[in-house]
């Protein structure tokens, strides 16, 4: 059996279903980021499909895309992950409903 479109975009949703509920409903800002991570693979996910299922050949806009997608969601983590260690060593938790102190 060959996927067909279909079938990764049900992968697509569930994949970005789960990417939404587990960044909606941790209080962790590590589980967050995780999450958010999800949907951007989701995203990745459909770029390439559309891509792969396009009625004519074309050029791979959609892997590019999805490359340049994956190189923003690698500086997205560590940018994330170091403002996650500047908070833990400043408040001692992760807890994102303890981190109501903040000024900016």
């Amino acid at each position: 059996m060959t996927p067909t479109l279909q079938v990764f975009l049900i992968v697509s949703a569930a994949l970005f279903s789960t990417g939404l509920l587990g960044a909606l409903s941790r209080r962790h800002a590590i589980f967050i980021l995780i999450g958010i991570e999800m949907m951007l693979a989701a995203a990745n996910l459909n770029f390439i499909a559309f891509w792969r299922f396009s009625p004519q050949s074309q050029p791979p806009t959609g892997v590019m895309i999805a490359i340049f997608s994956i190189a923003i969601a690698a500086a997205e983590a560590a940018v994330g992950l170091a403002l996650v260690i500047a908070v833990y060593r400043h408040y001692r938790t992760t807890n994102v409903d303890h981190l109501d102190q903040l000024k900016g």
